[in-house]
């Protein structure tokens, strides 16, 4: 069996349609409510739609793998044209230097494709495995499986579908509670804890963490403790030394070693692009501006881990208020207003693609049967890379003709006010003390749990959010879980998988067509 090609004439007419859809329903709604929606489920119904309308021609659509590969693109155009392009080109914007929106431009541009690159490479390894939730992939592809195959799944996924409305509806964050079924319980947990922790704060206590930069200063010692995480896991000696290397997984030891350099390296050479093409040499000394290169590629491929990390365990990623950690420890090394708004930019626009473009590869690794066929799995991958790279182009190119258009009626990412008014606000040095007084217990937390569990970066990043509502649903959910395994047993595992992608997808859709409806 071959794989459907991303470059078929017929295929690649609904891709093309659909990123550019995707593209200007992402930016929209980022200028008008500042989130961006998820958008892969959208695409799997418009292939399953049109997989069902009875003429010759629409009969290819029928195949899930294609249907995967238009999901996959209005996925990707989506989430390139809003957070990985529209955010960092708004900072410059705002601070009043407009001859730095094309550099910032070019280099976020850059960073988006690295972005999917890189986690293609990373998929299926030790670090981001393809048996992680990855919870959004795991919703797209029982959306499709379940328009494709019927029966008793559809029905499972509709009941789901259906309560994931109904609770949107009234409030209630149903990918939250939905995650809590699939997803890894110890991670989730704590996940589900710090939203609780932040959201009541203030009620109960009268602290503002977020003021107070704690959660930042958790999530810097959580980041930094699973930098040294990852790397333990690719140096680390096997302890069978007769077992082959990659056997569980179709990405080596090796393979992941070379991503992680390709990835630095890569990052370190957009930033200097970023930098020259800025004309930041001539804000700093030589010194400096070497300082910069050398934490602005740190900063951006820490971040894009621990956005990928926090995105596989729980389903959200916390990329606004990890750029603006980076921001923050900017402010405190010194680098002049200029450089901080670049930085802040590059750091933004890293994450948000290797995050969705693994959801996507979930998707896709599901519907190819969990990895049975290595050959015909990595063929797919193949597919949707391309299919994301036309996706990415189409949303650069959405991006480049619009935006004047949004800046001439000062329509701008909110997120992006919030880092110009850091940046001119700055931060004292108390700040500094308080990150390292609490990146302590981010660290403790992070290294006890391991780099399974991911009990840090997901503590701070419920930090992070600020969600209460969403902390409750994850523990009821995880409670739920619990009790139906216990008097149900194992069996009860796979229709839970599939009522929580039910969730996951009413939640998405409410999200997606009441995003619209406040948009008009």
């Amino acid at each position: 069996m071959k794989h459907p090609k991303a470059l078929e004439p017929f295929t690649l007419f609904l891709t093309v349609v659909t990123a550019v859809l995707g593209a200007i329903i992402g930016m929209q709604i980022l200028l008008t409510l500042g989130i961006t929606p998820s958008t892969s489920i959208i695409g799997a119904l418009i292939a399953v739609v049109l997989a069902r309308i009875p003429i010759q021609v629409f009969k290819k659509y029928r195949s899930v793998h294609r249907q995967n590969l238009i999901q996959t693109s209005i996925s990707s155009a989506t989430f390139g044209a809003a957070n990985s392009l529209l955010i960092p080109i708004g900072v410059p914007f705002l601070m009043g230097k407009t001859e730095l929106i094309l550099p910032m431009l070019i280099g976020a541009t850059l960073a988006m494709f690295v972005d999917a690159a890189l986690l293609y490479k990373l998929f299926d390894s030790k670090i981001f495995p393809a048996s992680g939730t990855w919870p959004l992939g795991v919703a797209t592809a029982e959306s499709i499986v379940a328009g494709d195959q019927g029966g008793r799944r559809a029905g499972l996924l509709g009941v789901g579908v259906t309560g994931g409305l109904v609770g949107s509806f009234l409030g209630i964050p149903m990918s939250a509670f939905g995650v809590a079924f699939i997803g890894n319980i110890w991670a989730l947990m704590m996940f589900g804890v710090g939203m609780l922790v932040s959201g009541y704060s203030i009620p109960l206590f009268g602290v503002d963490l977020n003021k107070l930069y704690i959660p930042h200063g958790f999530m810097i010692g959580a980041g930094l403790v699973a930098f040294i995480q990852v790397f333990l896991v690719i140096v680390k000696k096997k302890e069978n030394p007769g077992e082959k290397e990659g056997a569980t997984t179709t990405k080596s030891d090796r393979d992941t070693s070379r991503a992680l350099k390709f990835g630095f390296l890569a990052y370190l050479g957009i930033v200097l692009v970023i930098a020259v093409t800025g004309g930041l040499i001539t804000h700093m000394s030589l010194g400096m501006f070497l300082v910069y290169l050398l934490f602005a590629a740190i900063a951006a491929f820490a971040h894009e881990l621990i956005v990928g990390i926090a995105a596989m365990h729980s389903g959200w990623f916390p990329a606004f208020a990890v750029a603006l950690i980076t921001l923050v420890v900017g402010i405190l090394i010194g680098f002049p207003p200029v450089a901080l708004g670049l930085l802040v930019g590059f750091s933004a626009s890293t994450g948000a693609a290797f995050a969705d473009m693994g959801y996507d590869l979930k998707t896709g690794y599901l519907l190819r049967g969990n990895g049975k066929d290595p050959e015909f799995e990595l063929a797919g991958r193949r597919q949707q890379l391309i299919t994301g790279m036309i996706a990415f182009g189409i949303a650069m190119l959405a991006v480049l003709f619009t935006y004047q258009g949004f800046f001439v009626q000062n329509m701008v990412p909110p997120v992006d006010k919030v880092y110009v008014a850091t940046i001119e606000a700055g931060v004292s040095g108390n700040t500094a003390w308080t990150l390292l007084m609490w990146a302590i217990p981010g660290a403790l937390l992070q290294w006890i749990g391991g780099p399974g569990r991911q009990l840090g970066v997901l503590f701070s990043t419920g930090l992070l959010l600020v969600n209460p509502a969403a902390g409750w649903a994850v523990l009821a959910g995880i409670l739920i879980r619990f009790t139906v395994l216990k008097w149900k047993g194992k069996g009860a595992e796979a229709p839970m998988s599939i009522m929580a992608a039910g969730f996951i997808a009413g939640d998405a859709l409410y999200s997606f067509f009441n995003s619209l409806f406040k948009m008009k």
